[in-house]
């Protein structure tokens, strides 16, 4: 039998030998990528169901999982004006994601399960494969079209300081915005016209299927200002996005669609603090875990205490229910990011994580707890 702890041990060993370069096969074809190797130990300190109280529920325990994600990424650019590209996610494990008690991921990367039947489209490991067209205009703007199967992160919601789960926090509620339902790795356009410190980006996708098996349509579009000013460099962005009218109702009886809104900021002080927040709303037409989210937090660099290369990143994210059963979610996070060489690094990471749920069984706390990890990364 597997042991629950598979890909951890292992993981970190391969990482640690992985000769991490980039490989530039010539002027318009690189390879390149990224592994992590991560371990997370829960401790939960809530009282949940058990045998006693005569409920078919989970039981959730005090354990450590981890697990293995690697991306490649494939570019082809036969000139400044073309790129083709394709990435393919592989992983070990599902770490602690499918056996938490709580409603967000503890670790926000696409691990075994998540690469396999992508969107329902029976599609496995391949995540993104576009095609790109650049136009620069005189003016001094640039319009940018891409269309293949893509990746709505990609294009929209990012943050200087709160994006990356390879290398920045762990967790989903600092990654993206949930409440946008970004849509991820599949058939789809997108739009980017840039001109000085300003930026618009529209981009639509046909997702294989929901949590309900249903197949829609996603769309996006966000307004980007990015100045550099005398504190710093800033990047402020507001963010729509809907879909068709393909999720179920609260009570499961209709179709509806869903709609968001919101806006994300990061912003340097100096060469040492940064800082970033969040905030976001969606409606309530369909059934939906959260009606908004509020996050932010700080980013200190390592410059500050002579290890240029490192920082540290702290984060505080408050998530207001919905009209499922959870009546809100926190999340606490900080990690610190020590660089070992300019391919590989290794984070110490701490979380305590708390749901407040509407309907709790007999005898049931809400859950809530620490989850403490470790994380090894390598890009090549």
């Amino acid at each position: 039998m597997k042991p629950k702890y598979f890909g951890f041990p292992v993981a970190f060993i391969f990482v640690a030998i992985l000769p991490a370069r980039a490989m530039d096969l010539s002027e318009q074809l690189s390879i390149g990528g990224i592994l992590a190797a991560g371990g997370q130990c829960q401790s939960i300190s809530a009282r949940l169901p058990s045998a006693d109280d005569g409920m078919p529920l989970d039981i959730f325990d005090n354990e450590c999982r981890g697990g293995m994600p690697i991306q490649l990424e494939i570019s082809y650019r036969p000139n400044e004006a073309h790129e083709f590209f394709a990435n393919l996610g592989f992983a070990a494990a599902n770490g602690l994601n499918q056996v938490s008690p709580w409603n967000l991921a503890p670790w926000a990367v696409d691990l075994e399960d998540d690469v396999k039947d992508i969107n329902g489209r029976n599609r496995d490991y391949l995540l993104t494969a576009w095609y790109k067209y650049t136009h620069p205009f005189e003016d001094g703007n640039t319009l940018g079209a891409s269309v293949g199967i893509i990746d709505a992160t990609d294009y929209i919601d990012g943050n200087q300081y709160a994006n990356d789960e390879f290398t920045q926090f762990m967790n989903e509620a600092f990654v993206n915005s949930g409440s946008y339902n970004l849509g991820s790795y599949d058939t789809g356009a997108a739009l980017e016209w840039g001109y000085g410190k300003w930026t618009l980006t529209g981009l639509g996708m046909n997702i294989g299927e929901n949590d309900d098996g249903d197949n829609y349509n996603f769309w996006g579009v966000e307004v980007g200002y990015h100045p550099q000013t005398a504190l710093g460099a800033g990047n402020y962005r507001f963010t729509l996005t809907g879909t068709s009218s393909r999720f179920l109702d609260p009570v499961g009886e209709q179709q509806k669609s869903l709609f968001s809104y919101g806006l994300s900021f990061d912003q340097a002080f100096g060469e040492v603090v940064g800082a970033f927040l969040r905030v976001s709303q969606q409606q309530e037409d369909a059934a939906v875990d959260y009606n908004s989210l509020y996050s932010g937090g700080l980013n200190l660099d390592g410059s500050g205490w002579n290890r240029d290369d490192d920082n540290i990143g702290i984060g505080y994210a408050y998530l207001d229910g919905g009209n499922r059963n959870i009546d809100q979610s926190q999340v606490i996070e900080a990690y610190y990011r020590a660089v070992l060489d300019k391919h590989v690094a290794i984070t110490a990471d701490i979380q305590y994580m708390q749901d407040e749920l509407l309907k709790a069984g007999p005898g049931q706390e809400d859950p809530k707890g620490w989850i403490f990890g470790l994380r090894l990364t390598a890009e090549f």
